[in-house]
Parts: structure tokens; sequence; C-alpha cells
């Protein structure tokens, strides 16, 4: 069988209401351009009777067990027989009559095409403010500030692309995040993208959607988090660090005053614990990349590949010994004071500023062994 230039894909759960509307707008759509496609059905379980209507009106129904709005649409493109793929809701809210447009964007060469409902028509009562001027626009940002993503809307349910290059991201997500992980893994392969403009229309089910705003919108954030250990851990911990190192510096020498307010050891005492925790929050951003990497969550990352020619398992434990050192050092001063004074009372102010550090030192060099360790058995099987 020779291969098609197109299927259309619908994920679908329970849409008699709208179904025949959009497979018989897809079929007119192929029909009216002459082109050579399929109509796909991907139902997750209806028990409406979708699924008759899906064939009555010319569609091919995939069955899929597993729940999930992205377990749906990825059975839906492995059984796809189509060059390309547009995918929409089954609701009536996307045009498939537009599809002419998307289709000229990937025979330009583009391996995504991204729907634009903001540069296009948003119909009133078609999407509620909050997801308007709150939820997308924030996720949006947080994507092209995250991975560099140039599309506006990242979350338009309508969308086209090649099916070899989507299959290539092995997606895994089932649920609505799967919008957010087939446009962060295409960016992350350096695939091409493109937006074109779309018209929004309110859905024609008299039924609640199957999208929850505070639900499906914290699934999107935690995904985009999930996937940028950068800006989960590196960019934090990486602050944390230097803010509390910048602050213990200026309070060891003696409490300091701005104004009115005085700053002593109970103020350097947070600051260190800063340190720590910037510490390890940094080595949970390695060990997340590291592990990412491996698991084929995210590509690899040369760069980070080469500092792991230097950085390896011994010079971690070397930089670990002379961490703990330092803090042996700093405590055998203190004991020396203390040990002038005929070991009496000493000024509480003048020996937390001695033990605290030496304290630091050696939780940070017991942190650098210990992850290090760690850290070489996640990047084991590295190449």
């Amino acid at each position: 069988m020779s291969e098609l230039l197109v299927t259309i894909l619908m994920p679908c759960l329970n849409e008699a209401e709208t179904l025949a509307f959009c497979v018989r707008q897809a079929v007119t759509a192929l029909r009216d351009n002459n082109i050579s496609g399929e109509v796909v059905v991907a139902d997750n379980g209806s028990t409406d009777g979708s699924q008759k209507i899906a064939t009555d009106e010319g569609a091919r129904v995939v069955p899929v067990p597993v729940r999930g709005y992205g377990a749906a649409l990825m059975a839906g493109i492995e059984a796809a027989q189509g060059k390309y793929v547009l995918m929409a809701d089954a609701d009536a809210s996307y045009d498939f009559g537009q599809l002419p447009r998307f289709l000229t964007k990937l025979e330009e060469g583009n391996d995504l095409v991204m729907g634009n409902r903001f540069s296009g028509e948003i119909k009133p009562g078609a999407m509620p403010p909050l997801h308007r001027y709150l939820g997308n626009p924030v996720l949006s940002a947080i994507g092209r500030i995250f991975f560099k993503i140039p599309a506006r809307d990242f979350h338009c349910g309508i969308r086209a692309f090649r099916r070899d290059a989507m299959l290539g991201l092995n997606l895994r997500t089932t649920g609505m995040e799967f919008a957010s992980e087939m446009v962060v893994k295409s960016s992350l392969a350096n695939l091409r993208l493109a937006e074109v403009p779309t018209t929004l229309s309110p859905d024609g089910r008299s039924r609640a959607p199957h999208l929850r705003t505070w639900r499906d919108g914290w699934r999107h954030l935690r995904f985009l988090l999930l996937f940028s250990p950068r800006w989960l851990f590196l960019y934090p911990g990486i602050i944390t660090f230097f803010i509390g190192a910048i602050l213990s510096v200026w309070l060891l020498p003696g409490p300091q005053t701005v104004g009115r307010w005085t700053f002593d050891v109970d103020t350097l005492t947070y600051s260190l614990g800063l340190v720590l925790i910037g510490a390890h929050i940094f080595v949970f951003a390695v060990s997340a990349r590291v592990f990412g990497t491996q698991e084929g969550f995210l590509p690899p990352n040369p760069k980070f590949e080469r500092i792991f020619q230097y950085v390896n398992l011994e010079v971690g434990l070397i930089f670990g010994c002379i961490l703990l050192l330092a803090g042996l050092g700093i405590l055998g001063y203190a004991v020396n004071i203390w040990h002038r004074a005929g070991f009496g009372d000493l000024s509480p102010q003048r020996m937390l500023r001695l033990t605290l550090p030496s304290a630091t030192c050696f939780m940070l060099g017991v942190e650098a062994i210990f992850g290090s360790f760690f850290l070489s058995l996640l990047g084991m099987n590295r190449r």
C-alpha cells in the first residue's frame, strides 16, 4: 500500500455529540483539496456509541485501552498511515478545513506546525478568561524561556507534524501534558517548528470538557520544570549558594550593621545554611541531567559530556577531602584558642564564627564525596 500524505487524527472519549460533524469536516477537507489521506479516531473507551458514529462517517477507529489524552494520541500516531499527521480535538472547536495551511508549512520543510489562536481568532466563549490571560500566556512564556521554543501559543490543540519525526521523540506522557512534551522534545531535538494562525470556536458539547484547569495546568507546569534541570535545580542552586557565601564572608569578621539593623552569628548560621542548601540543589541538578540523558528523557548535551571528561569521581573525591581537611583545620584552630583560654568560658559569638564554618566544610566535603560516588554510579553507562 502506498503511503498516504496525511492522517487526520482525533482523540475521542464520549464525543457522540460532535464527532460526526468533525469527521465529516475532515473528510470534506481531504476531498475538496484533493489530498490523499485518512481520518483516524483514537477511541479511549467511549461508552456513548462514538465508535460506530466514527465508522459510519468514514473514519478508522483505533481502540486505546490506556486512558489519557496523550495515550490516545500516541496510539493514533503509531497507527497512522500518513506521512504527516494533523491532530485536533473532536469537540468541534477547531476547523479541519484549515488543513491546507498546515500542509503548506510541512511541505516547506518544517517538522512540527503549531496552530496559533492568538494570531488567528478566538471566538466569544471559546476560551475561559483564566486560560486566555493567565494559563496559556504564562506556560507559553515558560516554554520560550526554558527551551527557546519559538511558538507563541504553546498549547494550541490543533497541530500537524511529520509522523516519523514524532515517533523518533520517544513521547511518554499519557495525560494532557502530552501537548507540552511534544513541543519541548521537538525543540530539544532541534526539529523545525512553525506556527500558522488558526480559529478557536466554542466546543459543541453539552457536558463539561475533559480539561481541568488547575489539575492539568499544574501537570503542564510540572512537566516543563522536570524537563529543565537547569531552571528547576541548577540556577536556584547556584543563586542560593552564592547568596549564602557572600553573606557568610561578610559576617565572618564580626557583626555588621546596616542602618538600625545589626546582623550577627544568627544571620551567619542561616547564611551558611544557604551555602549547604545551594550545594545540595546543585548536586540534584547534575544528577537529574545525567539520569534524564541516560533514560532518554533529555537529549545528550555535548558541553555537559565534556565537563565529565575533567570532573570525574577522582576529582570529586579530592575536592571533598580538601573540604574535610579545611573543616578539620578550622576546628583545630578553634580548639587551640580554647586551649589558650585554659579550656574555660569563651565568647559564644567568637567560637560560633569558627565552629560554624568548620561544620559547613565538613558537610560540604561529605556532600562532595558521596555525591561524586552517586554521580559516577548514574553515569556508568555514559559513552
